[in-house]
C-alpha cells in the first residue's frame, strides 16, 4: 500500500499545487491475503473550510475494497471554479487532476470506478462535483455537508456570517443573486441534468443530528425527493466532527465500491 504526495503544475490554478495519493498496489508476499480482483476504484477526498488534502479514510479498508484514494487541495474555494483567474477549483479536480491521473496512474478511467467523496466544505464540493462532471463521477458520497447555496444566495454586500463575510461568497459562488440559475448552484446542477435525461451519480448523504449544518442537508434531502433523483440520507447521532465522518466514510465505502 503506497503512500504518495506528489506536486504538480496546474492550469486551472495557475500555480504548482500537491495532492496526497494512497494506492493499493503492493502486497507483501510473506503474508498470505486474497488480493483484490478487477481494475483498481479511484476515490476523490475533499477537504473542509480551513482544510488541506489529506487521506481520512480508513486505508485498511481502501486496500480491502482495492481503491486508490486521491486527496487535493481546494484551498477555502468551495470546490468551485470562481471568477478570477486561478481559482477554476472545479475544472481543477474534475478535469485536469483526472486527466492526470488517468495519463499517470491508469486509474479513474470510468464513472462505474470513480467516486468522490467529502466532509463540510467538501461534501458540497463532492456533490457539485458529481453532478457537473457525472460522465466522470459516478459515485457520490457527502458527509455533513455545506450546503449553504440558498443561504448565500440572499446575501447582499456588507453581509457577513460566522465562517465568512459577502466579498469572500461572492468570489467563490459569484454574483450571489445569480446563484440560483447557476452551474455553482448543485440544486440547479441537479435539475438541469435530470431534464436533460443524463445519468445522475449514486448519492450518498449522512449528517449527524446534532450538527450546525442538519437542516441544509434535511432541504437538499428533500428537493432531491421532490426531483425524484435516487439517493441515500442518513441522520445519526452526532455533531460536526471527525468522528462522524471517519464513522459513515466506512460505512459508504463498501456501498460505493463493494
Amino acid at each position: 500500500m503506497a503512500d504518495l504526495d506528489i506536486r504538480l503544475y496546474s492550469n486551472s490554478l495557475c500555480r504548482t499545487t500537491s495532492f496526497r495519493m494512497f494506492l493499493p498496489n503492493d502486497f507483501r508476499e510473506d503474508i498470505p491475503i486474497e488480493k483484490p480482483a478487477g481494475p483498481i476504484k479511484t476515490l476523490l477526498l475533499l477537504h473542509g473550510y480551513t482544510g488541506d488534502g489529506d487521506i481520512w479514510v480508513n486505508k485498511e479498508q481502501a486496500a480491502q475494497l482495492n481503491v486508490a484514494v486521491v486527496a487535493p487541495n481546494g484551498e477555502n474555494g468551495f470546490w468551485l471554479d470562481g471568477e478570477a483567474t486561478g481559482h477554476k477549483y472545479a475544472t481543477y479536480i474534475g478535469v485536469e487532476l483526472i486527466d492526470y491521473l488517468r495519463r499517470t496512474f491508469g486509474i479513474a478511467k470510468t464513472p462505474e470506478t470513480t467516486g468522490v467523496m467529502g466532509f463540510s466544505m467538501g461534501g458540497f464540493g463532492a456533490l457539485h462535483t458529481g453532478l457537473m462532471f457525472p460522465g466522470t463521477f459516478g459515485k457520490v458520497a457527502a458527509l455533513s455537508s455545506a450546503l449553504i447555496h440558498n443561504e448565500v444566495a440572499k446575501m447582499k454586500e456588507g453581509d457577513s456570517n460566522p465562517v465568512a463575510n459577502y466579498e469572500y461568497y461572492k468570489g467563490c459562488f459569484g454574483e450571489p443573486s445569480k446563484l440560483p440559475e447557476s452551474d455553482n448552484n448543485p440544486e440547479y446542477l441537479a435539475h438541469k441534468l435530470k431534464e436533460s435525461g443524463g445519468k445522475i451519480p449514486e448519492i450518498f448523504m449522512a449528517c449527524g443530528t446534532e450538527d450546525f449544518l442538519i437542516e441544509r442537508n434535511r432541504e437538499f434531502h428533500a428537493f432531491l425527493e421532490k426531483e425524484g433523483i435516487a439517493h441515500k440520507y442518513v441522520e445519526d447521532k452526532g455533531i460536526h466532527d471527525m468522528n462522524f465522518w471517519s464513522k459513515y466514510a466506512a460505512v459508504f465505502m463498501p456501498e460505493m465500491f463493494g
